[in-house]
């Protein structure tokens, strides 16, 4: 049984072994030693989040900023003076399909809103361009598989931006649950949630998140199930909380608890909210430990703890470490311990989808 000294050292030692990063404290992600293939990486939607990812990829060494596209002309030209990118790599949305012609972006990162997911990684598909999607993928497991089935004929890779799935804190606690350590889990606790601000955000808008808190927040406490648990949810149960109507319109979901069942008996219980502050924690219970996480999906650093005393991983920047171990997925083949691709994006939406009849129906959704 590896003992989580065996796991630092495998962090540290064994890229290959693991497909994380080689570090023993936290510059050490920066490695420039490397001298292999670089990804070449334009980001559609130059909104805050974008902004964040765009400075964390200036210290990725396998992956590096070379194109934007946006449908904001000033963006455009503040981008290419932040970041040095050349005219020649600037889109717009009515043009970027001609990133086809441009041999110098091989993977566009679309950090547009939820509504617009299907539209623009289908479009990057058919350029011919490797898709990575911001989470959710896309607003129902429908418009999901379109993305799939889009990419696969243009034989391009498509993933999603599910940074803790390379979190060393999260992936200590996996790797204590595949090894038997903490035996058979039992429960998963999920809260995610925090107080939204401006009531025009497009997040509040129907049509181009695809609802409220499930559509953003929610979808961490879903895939952290999952991944805790290592098992498929069978059965899904809801009840949504609206006490705000004029601020969160219909179809917009303000709070909603649900519960998961796995097949092995574990259950999970967890929440979503856009009306509670203080929301961002992980448990795991489980025959022989327990595993916390607190903060669990926020930009960092996390904090954890289990059975055996806190968990003491050097924080990084959760954006590099995402880049650059995709750049590895996309130009070497590497295996992610958790997957990050469209069909593991689409077992989440497929959930959402249930999470959302169950609340409007009141009925227990089989999703077998």
């Amino acid at each position: 049984m590896d003992s989580r000294r065996d796991f630092l050292q495998k962090i540290t030692g064994s890229v290959i072994a693991l497909n994380l990063p080689r570090y023993s404290n936290a510059k050490d992600i920066f490695n420039n030693s490397y001298n292999g293939p670089v990804l070449r990486v334009a980001i559609m939607g130059l909104g805050s989040y974008a902004t964040r990812v765009a400075d964390a990829m200036q210290t990725c060494t396998k992956a590096k900023l070379v194109g934007v596209i946006s449908g904001t002309p000033s963006k455009i030209t503040a981008w290419q003076s932040k970041y040095n990118i050349p005219a020649g790599n600037c889109y717009n949305y009515s043009n970027f399909g001609n990133i086809k012609n441009n041999p110098d972006i091989d993977a566009v990162y679309v950090i547009t809103p939820n509504g617009l997911h299907r539209e623009h990684v289908m479009g990057v598909a058919k350029a011919g361009k490797h898709a990575i999607c911001e989470k959710p993928m896309a607003v129902n497991a429908k418009e999901g598989q379109d993305m799939i089935d889009a990419c696969k004929a243009a034989n391009v890779k498509l993933l999603v931006g599910y940074r803790m799935h390379f979190e060393p804190k999260t992936l200590e606690i996996i790797r204590m649950r595949k090894s038997g350590e903490l035996g058979k889990v039992l429960f998963f606790q999920g809260l995610s949630g925090f107080v939204i601000g401006d009531p025009t955000q497009w997040r509040l808008n129907k049509k181009l998140s695809g609802g409220g808190s499930m559509m953003d927040i929610g979808i961490y406490s879903i895939n952290g199930s999952r991944y805790m648990i290592g098992e498929e949810p069978v059965w899904v149960t809801a009840q949504e909380t609206k006490n705000n109507h004029e601020k969160f319109k219909e179809g917009i979901d303000e709070t909603i608890q649900f519960q998961l069942g796995f097949p092995g008996g574990a259950v999970a219980s967890c929440l979503s909210t856009y009306s509670m502050n203080n929301l961002d924690r992980f448990f795991v219970n489980a025959e022989n430990g327990f595993a916390e996480l607190m903060p669990a999906t926020g930009y960092g650093p996390i904090e954890g703890r289990t059975n055996n005393g806190e968990l003491n991983y050097p924080h990084v920047t959760h954006q590099t470490v995402q880049m650059d171990e995709m750049a590895g997925i996309i130009l070497q083949g590497n295996k992610p311990i958790v997957p990050v691709d469209g069909e593991e994006a689409l077992k989440d939406l497929k959930i959402i989808d249930a999470i959302f009849l169950a609340a409007k129906t009141g009925k227990k959704i089989d999703l077998k």
